[in-house]
C-alpha cells in the first residue's frame, strides 16, 4: 500500500489512460452490439416476408422503423468521432 502510495504520481496517469481507454472500447462494444441486433432483427424481418408469415404492409413499416433505428446509430457514433475529433 505504501509502495502504491509513493509510485502513484508516476502511474496515476498510466492508469488514467488505461481507464479512458476501457471506457472507450466499452461504449464501442456495445454500440456495435446495439447495430447488430438491429441489423439481426431486419434480417428476422425479412426471412418472415419471405416465408409468408407477415404481409407486404406489415414488412414495410418494420423495416422502415429498423432502418431509421440503424440510422440513428450511425449518426450517433459519427456525431461522437466529430466531438471527439474537436476536443483533440
Amino acid at each position: 500500500m505504501i509502495l502504491r502510495l509513493l509510485l502513484s504520481p508516476v502511474t496515476a496517469p498510466f492508469e488514467g489512460v488505461i481507464w479512458i481507454g476501457e471506457q472507450l472500447l466499452e461504449h464501442a462494444e456495445a454500440e456495435l452490439d446495439d447495430k447488430e441486433n438491429v441489423s439481426k432483427r431486419l434480417l428476422a424481418l425479412q426471412l418472415e416476408f419471405d416465408l409468408g408469415d407477415i404481409s407486404e404492409e406489415e414488412f414495410e413499416a418494420q423495416e422502415e422503423e429498423l432502418l431509421l433505428q440503424i440510422q440513428a446509430l450511425e449518426d450517433e457514433a459519427a456525431q461522437e468521432e466529430l466531438n471527439t475529433n474537436e476536443t483533440d
